[in-house]
């Protein structure tokens, strides 16, 4: 595995296509995203106002859903998740209150060497976007999930 780039975050035309599943999530088609697309809503740090962004599953278990941050811990998303942790996500046609928690590399880490050879396109094509290239072997996606900060999602009670 070597880092190729350091990814930016989209901007520009990139970045409209990039955020159009939040409209369709707005137009009640979220469903139509299957699960391994979520919708977090979440509050902005600085502004305190509610925010969207639509990001990949990682992994979904009785635990709850985790995601990686694919631009790294300088993402909007997950910064204003690290200073406001309980959010909202809707994963298909479900909503659900959920308290971000940051993982340890070494979890991340294996969660990525998992991922990878369930979705090896898509593992590929996530490295790419992240700034590695990697060679598709386990160890490799092991070493990109040490690098890339993950996140669970455990959802709340709702009090009832």
């Amino acid at each position: 595995m070597r880092i190729i780039q350091k990814p930016a975050p989209p901007t520009g035309l990139r970045r409209r296509l990039w955020r159009l599943p939040i409209q369709l999530y707005r137009l009640g088609l979220g469903p139509l995203l299957g699960q391994r697309i979520m919708l977090l809503t979440h509050l902005g740090r600085v502004s305190g106002r509610p925010r969207q962004a639509v990001i990949e599953v990682v992994e979904h278990d009785e635990r709850g859903w985790v995601a990686a941050s694919g631009f790294g811990p300088r993402a909007d998303w997950y910064q204003n998740v690290m200073k406001t942790p309980d959010v909202t996500i809707q994963v298909g046609g479900r909503t659900l209150p959920v308290t971000a928690t940051p993982l340890p590399a070494g979890e991340g880490a294996e969660l990525m060497a998992r991922y990878a050879p369930r979705h090896p396109a898509a593992a590929r094509r996530l490295s790419k976007i992240m700034g590695f290239e990697v060679d598709g072997s386990v160890g490799d996606y092991r070493e990109v999930g040490r690098l890339v900060p993950f996140v669970r999602f455990i959802p709340r009670s709702t009090g009832t």
